[in-house]
């Protein structure tokens, strides 16, 4: 089993560390890490540092740094412009991309999206998103924790306008005739993909974002959830992009 990977502001810069605060009670009242075990200490910008446990204590463990790595960001970049959905199928679809490999999700107030981020909500939502996005880099041990953005959430006069900006630009929509798979892709810069939510993207918001360049595609014959599209896109441009 890989060594498990605990959040840091910074890197340590010394030989000795005390692990404390949240990550510090994660490691050792909730997985027990002993004398003796390896661990990954990273801080979310391509930064890790592999260490040892020398002792446990109260909501906090000591390590002897044992090596350091670093990570150069992903290029091209991955990004993708999730509508927000409601219930926690949005939360399920940030996990998801974050284990494959996205670097920076946008929630998009979309026209047919149900749940309306508002004030302190939407706050509350968007934190819930990076939150999962933290965790589940966490899981996957990612050098890079990938952002979210929005205040709390895009609208989509924003979303065009990075569409515009973009190296590469895609709708994912079940009646576009061109697929994924096929699509040209560009060898550095950003590649944007756009999922809609449960009730799909309107004519108006699919015209917007070809004017702005972007590229409808379709991944298959099935017409997937919005918790799943965005995973399954990535997963096609991550095997593409040799990313895996």
């Amino acid at each position: 089993m890989s060594a498990p990977l605990f959040l840091v502001d910074d890197l340590p810069g010394g030989k000795r560390y005390t692990l404390a605060g949240a990550e510090g009670h994660h490691a050792a009242t909730v997985q027990r890490l002993k004398v003796g075990e390896t661990l990954l200490l990273g801080d979310g910008r391509g930064g890790t540092a592999t260490a040892e446990v020398t002792a446990v204590g109260r909501g906090s463990i000591d390590v002897a740094v044992l090596g350091r790595d670093f990570r150069e960001a992903p290029d091209p970049r991955l990004v993708v412009v999730q509508g927000i959905a409601k219930g926690d199928r949005g939360e399920l679809a940030v996990q998801a991309m974050t284990e494959i490999g996205v670097d920076e999700i946008v929630p998009w107030s979309a026209s047919r999206s149900v749940a309306q981020w508002r004030g302190d909500r939407g706050e509350r939502a968007r934190e819930k998103w990076v939150s999962t996005a933290r965790e589940a880099a966490k899981q996957a041990r990612r050098p890079w924790l990938p952002a979210v953005s929005g205040d709390p959430d895009v609208s989509t006069k924003r979303v065009a306008a990075r569409l515009s900006e973009a190296a590469a630009a895609f709708v994912l929509h079940e009646e576009a005739t061109d697929r994924l798979t096929a699509a040209k892709l560009p060898g550095a810069g950003e590649i944007v993909l756009i999922v809609g939510p449960e009730g799909g993207i309107t004519d108006q918001e699919l015209g917007a974002f070809v004017g702005a360049g972007a590229h409808p595609v379709r991944l298959g014959d099935a017409v997937l959830r919005t918790s799943t599209a965005g995973m399954a896109a990535l997963a096609v441009l991550s095997a593409r992009l040799e990313r895996w």
